[in-house]
C-alpha cells in the first residue's frame, strides 16, 4: 500500500511538472516556459498596451531578473476600460511613479498557479489576500470555478487565462486593470 502511495505521489508530481512545461497561446503567440515573463509578453498582440507601459516604468530589467514572479497581465480590452486620457497620461514620464505603482499592485512575489490560488481562497473561506510588490492587497475569489481578483478600490477582474508559465514565474492574463488606493 506505501509503495502504491508513492506512486500515485510520483505521478501527480509528474503530471504537475508536465502541465507547467506546456507551451500556452496568448494573444496569437506562444509562450514559452523557457522564456522569461517580458520575452514572452512582447509576443502578445492582446498585450502591446502593458508591455508599453512596463518599459515605460523602468520594469523589464525586474521582470526579467530571477523571481519568480505572479503576474496578474491585463489585455489591451483591459486598459481599454480606463478613461480614455489614463494610458497616455501615464505613459508620460512625469506619470513613472504612478504608473509603477499600478504595475507592481498587478505582481506578486512567488510563483502561484491557479490550482494554489484555488486552495487559498477554498482555506480562507472564500477568500485569499495577497501581497503586490507594491504593497497593496488583491482580494482573490472564486465565482463558480472562475477565479476572479477584487482590487482596494472594489473592481473585479477575471482570470482569463491561467497558469501561463514562464522560466521565471507564471502570468495569469486578467480582464481588468487592478487598481491600488
Amino acid at each position: 500500500m506505501k509503495k502504491m502511495m508513492i506512486a500515485v505521489f510520483a505521478l501527480v508530481a509528474i503530471a504537475t511538472a508536465t502541465v507547467k512545461a506546456q507551451t500556452v497561446m496568448v494573444g496569437g503567440a506562444p509562450m514559452y516556459p523557457t522564456k522569461d515573463i517580458v520575452d514572452n509578453a512582447v509576443n502578445s498582440k492582446d498585450h502591446t498596451t502593458l508591455v508599453a507601459a512596463v518599459k515605460a516604468a523602468g520594469l523589464v530589467e525586474t521582470l526579467k531578473s530571477a523571481g519568480p514572479f505572479t503576474v496578474f497581465a491585463p489585455t489591451n480590452e483591459a486598459f481599454d476600460k480606463l478613461p480614455k486620457e489614463t494610458v497616455p497620461t501615464l505613459l508620460k514620464p512625469e506619470n513613472k511613479s504612478t504608473l509603477t505603482k499600478i504595475l507592481t499592485y498587478h505582481v506578486v512575489a512567488g510563483r502561484i498557479s491557479a490550482a494554489e490560488l484555488m486552495a487559498k481562497v477554498k482555506a480562507g473561506n472564500g477568500k485569499a489576500e495577497l501581497k503586490t510588490v507594491s504593497g497593496g492587497t488583491l482580494t482573490a475569489m472564486l465565482d463558480g470555478s472562475k477565479l476572479y481578483l477584487v482590487d482596494e478600490k472594489g473592481g473585479k477582474s477575471w482570470i482569463t487565462i491561467p497558469n501561463v508559465f514562464q522560466k521565471n514565474g507564471v502570468i495569469h492574463v486578467v480582464n481588468t486593470v487592478l487598481m491600488p488606493n
